[in-house]
């Protein structure tokens, strides 16, 4: 079965089209308004090797806010459609990744239970039209959106760009981990019989 979803999302403050394919080739296109959200798209896109494309009319005349939680929300509610029942899955990921004087470690369970710790001190900076801030915005809404378990921890960085990459490469490759097919699994990986 093809693991793909399509959502579509329409308020006042945004109109979203979403379309994930999680056994992709990393293939992105992208169209937020939003530069450097665009470009952090596309790292989940390459590094979790998924097929994404975004297209998003938001109220940017505000601010990029509700752009990037909009979006995510739309990713974490493609995740559950994509992952079904999540039979055979890994369900866990985790990943460590160095850029430059940053480090970040993103572990993933998809677990059915919304959580995020966030331990990022990232500097509060404007990176085009996104605040730094946004990261965890955005992070949060996948995570809500999408029942899972997120832990981001920065053990270390200065430059801001370099620490939202890093945290958007990082959960990428986590979660390219956690939606694998597990060959040798059965049925639905909890003792409970449900995710």
């Amino acid at each position: 079965m093809p693991r793909t979803a399509t959502i579509h999302r329409t308020t006042a403050e945004t109109q979203i089209e979403l379309t994930l394919n999680l056994d992709g080739t990393g293939k992105s296109e992208l169209s937020t308004g939003v530069g450097f959200f665009d470009h952090m798209l596309t790292h989940i896109a390459k590094h979790g090797l998924f097929d994404l494309t975004v297209k998003c009319v938001g109220d940017l005349h505000i601010d990029a806010h509700h752009t990037v939680e909009d979006v995510g929300i739309c990713f974490g509610k493609a995740l559950v459609e994509c992952l079904g029942n999540k039979a055979c899955i890994r369900r866990y990921g985790d990943a460590t990744v160095p850029m430059d004087e940053a480090l970040v470690t993103s572990a993933i369970d998809l677990s059915g239970r919304p959580f995020l710790v966030w331990k990022a001190d990232v500097p509060n900076e404007l990176l085009g039209t996104f605040s730094s801030a946004l990261a965890e915005e955005f992070w949060r809404a996948v995570s809500s959106a999408g029942l899972l378990t997120l832990h981001v921890v920065v053990h270390h960085g200065r430059n801001a760009h370099h620490i939202v990459e890093t945290i958007f490469k990082a959960t990428a490759r986590a979660l390219r981990a956690a939606v694998e097919t597990d060959p040798r699994a059965t049925g639905i990986p909890s003792t409970k019989g449900v995710l």
